[in-house]
């Protein structure tokens, strides 16, 4: 047989392989799945290698075989990937078009584990372009999906990145909060990576936060995971974030160590490390390389010149090969021209989306300052109803007004508790409510609730048993704020719709893992029971078991609402169990963290008992901005029974001027009045006294207004109605500081 019959014979059996290896694979789906899934994975590891070229290349492959078959979850995972590699490789619109093709699908199809990983991505890419509320937005929505799917490894990564856009805004606390929980979830769960990065980010909190030890110490335990692990990008961080925190710290040798390490590292990931091509680039690229195999070709066709039918055939492949480049090229440069004008489009989307975003901003900001006008107007009469209410009981009102008194302070403080209700349902539903862990003690923190709920329940000819486990501890750290809010509410409830029976209330360990405790606390009750029907409703806002039980019982059907908002926020679950007549059992588990450290006992201070007080108030001094008549009535009665002397005026532009002219103590000032208002007037003082201390003593939404106060210059916010104690804490220990600073 000749030369060129066996080279004709041994194309055309390869070729016949090749069709039928394609056959075979066009009509096996579950080779078609193997192929994608493995160009998917060589595509991963191409990128954690930094061979963006080799990435993009797998998961073209891997696209165009998932789109034959038409397989739209590996297409929606495809597009997702590639997105995520166009924002590493910084082409940000074309990462934003990738994964809203990616969402789209997998919205479609119900692929909620992937749409969660792409709205994950999504809120990166949002970072990218500096839009750290629509990137926070995208990872809520990211950690709810994860949630619901019960997927820890998910959860933990979008904390950390929920963490490190927190920081971004400069919210220090917020981030330290939500950092920690994606460390506790990242050590919980093996996840070393996570817990790595979380731990050096909570380094740069710390320091934020004037935490210089905490700083250095989570740093270092974020270094040496990332050293033992080989997590390079994390590490070669570590190792810069030390050398800034050393520095800060006045520790130069230590800097300076930390710094070249990390320049060592830079400069070989720099050498890993290879750009993403531009399409002009791939079009090079593919031309070089066609043009080296038919160099080859032609090289081989030289060594065999004596046989023409070899020479032809490479002759008919060398022009096969170039015109498929020739129309390879075409192809690039009509998909440029498709991508302007998709890009045109996507900056049409983006105006579009960006006039959304606006108006969805100005209606949360309008619904915000409607809440807090609302929340004044409704505040500052109740100051009058409460105040004048205590001091009438107070003062030895004849028996036959007792009564009248007391319903009165009652009305009072349930208008109060609904109000406050209704901001904290806000607060919760907006996603402003904090953690704010401090070590207690559970045992007795619970006994104290019981304490304080048990004339309700003596009322009632109720019984409250409390059990606590032998084997679980007493002392955490945790939010004991949400948790004593949660427990009031549920125990409330039941001594509310329990008549001579009996309350339990349970706490006991359920495991326990590295320190932290997964605790569940049980209210059980002989009361009414709660029907079926109402139960699937009962956690929902101004949700009551009926129009007779809310005029029976009344309530204002959002203690519940509350109750599952704060458990959500602790990291927990609530389930209850009931039935009409025999009674009902909340129950309730949330992980908490064991501490040795023993709960900060406060010392109880008389304040200004004339018998303990060691304050002189012959010449002190009190300013009480207000413009409410009865407002100033109140307040200078609870002043004067305190022993201080105060001045009163009625706006803000006499008070500065006052403020000038006299020697005053500690300023008492409104915000809302007539002229100037309490934060402009404060400005104008902290001009010319940056000493004075002044309260404001307001109705507004606190933490609405959070960031006005401080920059106005407030010493510290007393909120109207303000309870007795902690009015007089304020003000005593404002005098006694300076007292201390003169002496």
């Amino acid at each position: 047989m000749s030369r060129i019959k066996r080279y004709i014979l041994t194309f055309t059996l390869l070729f016949s392989v090749l069709v039928w290896s394609q056959k075979t694979m066009e009509d096996d789906p579950e080779i078609q799945q193997n192929s994608i899934d493995f160009r998917i994975e060589q595509s991963q590891n191409a990128l954690e290698k930094f061979d963006y070229q080799e990435a993009q290349k797998q998961l073209d492959e891997a696209l165009s075989l998932a789109q034959k078959t038409d397989n739209k979850k590996s297409i929606g995972i495809i597009h997702a990937r590639k997105g995520k590699l166009q924002l590493i490789i910084e082409e940000v619109d074309n990462a934003i078009t990738s994964l809203r093709k990616a969402i789209k699908i997998q919205t479609e199809t119900n692929d909620n584990v992937n749409l969660a990983y792409s709205y994950k991505t999504f809120g990166e890419v949002f970072i990218a372009k500096e839009d750290y509320f629509q990137a926070s937005d995208y990872f809520k929505s990211a950690k709810t999906l994860f949630e619901q799917e019960e997927l820890d490894e998910g959860i933990a990564e979008t904390l950390l990145l929920e963490g490190k856009t927190f920081m971004l805004l400069k919210n220090f606390r917020k981030a330290r909060s939500i950092l920690e929980q994606a460390s506790a979830l990242a050590k919980k769960t093996g996840l070393l990576k996570t817990q790595s990065e979380a731990f050096v980010n909570q380094g740069l909190v710390y320091h934020k936060l004037g935490d210089k030890e905490k700083a250095i110490e989570l740093s270092e335990q974020g270094l040496i995971i990332a050293k033992q692990n080989n997590f390079t990008s994390i590490l070669n961080n570590a190792y810069l974030v030390l050398s800034e925190l050393h520095n800060n710290f006045g520790n130069y040798q230590l800097s300076r160590d930390y710094l070249k390490s990390h320049l060592t590292l830079s400069d070989s990931i720099r050498n890993l490390t290879r750009l993403s091509y531009t399409k002009d680039q791939e079009t090079e690229f593919l031309l070089n390389k066609a043009n080296e195999e038919i160099k080859l070709l032609k090289e081989k066709a030289q060594e065999e010149k004596e046989d023409d039918g070899v020479r032809n055939l490479i002759s008919i492949l060398s022009v096969a090969l170039i015109t498929i480049l020739s129309l390879l090229t075409l192809s690039l440069y009509k998909n440029n021209n498709i991508r302007l004008k998709s890009n045109n489009m996507l900056h049409k989307k983006n105006s579009e989306l960006i006039v959304a975003k606006e108006k969805a901003e100005l209606a949360s900001k309008t619904k915000a300052n409607f809440l807090s006008t609302v929340t004044h107007e409704l505040r500052t009469p109740l100051y009058a109803v409460t105040g004048l209410s205590n001091m009438l009981l107070e003062e030895d009102p004849k028996p036959s007004q007792i009564q009248h008194l007391k319903s009165l302070k009652f009305s009072g403080d349930y208008l109060l508790t609904f109000i406050n209700d209704i901001l904290q349902i806000n607060k919760i539903e907006a996603n402003k409510v904090d953690l704010e862990p401090e070590p207690f003690n559970l045992k007795k923190k619970i006994n104290n609730i019981i304490l304080a709920l048990n004339n309700s329940a003596e009322d009632n000819n109720v019984k409250i048993h409390f059990e606590f486990d032998k084997d679980l501890p007493e002392n955490f750290i945790a939010d004991q704020i949400k948790i004593s809010q949660i427990l009031i509410n549920l125990i409330g409830n039941s001594i509310k719709f329990t008549k001579d029976g009996d309350i339990w209330i349970r706490i006991y360990k359920l495991e326990v893992k590295d320190n932290i405790y997964k605790v569940r606390f049980e209210v059980e009750d002989n009361g009414i029971g709660i029907s079926q029907e109402k139960q699937d409703k009962m956690f929902e806002s101004f949700s009551q078991g009926s129009i007779q039980i809310n005029r029976k019982y009344g309530g204002t059907g959002l203690g519940l609402s509350i109750v599952k908002g704060l458990i959500d926020i602790l990291k927990g679950e609530i389930h209850v169990k009931s039935e009409l007549e025999k009674g009902t059992t909340f129950f309730f588990e949330i992980p908490m963290e064991y501490t040795t450290v023993k709960e900060a006992t406060e010392a109880k201070v008389s304040y200004f008992d004339k018998e303990t007080n060691k304050l002189d108030l012959t010449n002190v001094k009190i300013l009480v901005v207000e413009d409410n008549k009865i407002n100033q009535m109140i307040t200078k009665k609870i002043l004067t029974k305190m022993n201080l002397k105060c001045d009163i005026i009625d706006n803000g532009t006499d008070a500065v001027d006052m403020i000038k002219t006299n020697n005053y103590n500690i300023i008492l000032m409104d915000i809302h009045m007539p002229g100037i208002s309490g934060i402009e007037a404060t400005k104008i003082v902290r001009t010319f006294d940056k000493e004075l201390t002044i309260f404001a003593l307001t109705a507004v939404t606190i933490e609405d207004k959070m960031h006005e106060f401080e920059e106005a210059g407030f010493t510290d916010i007393i909120p109207k109605p303000f309870k007795q104690e902690e009015f007089e804490k304020k003000l005593y220990n404002a005098l006694i500081s300076k007292e201390e600073q003169s002496a």
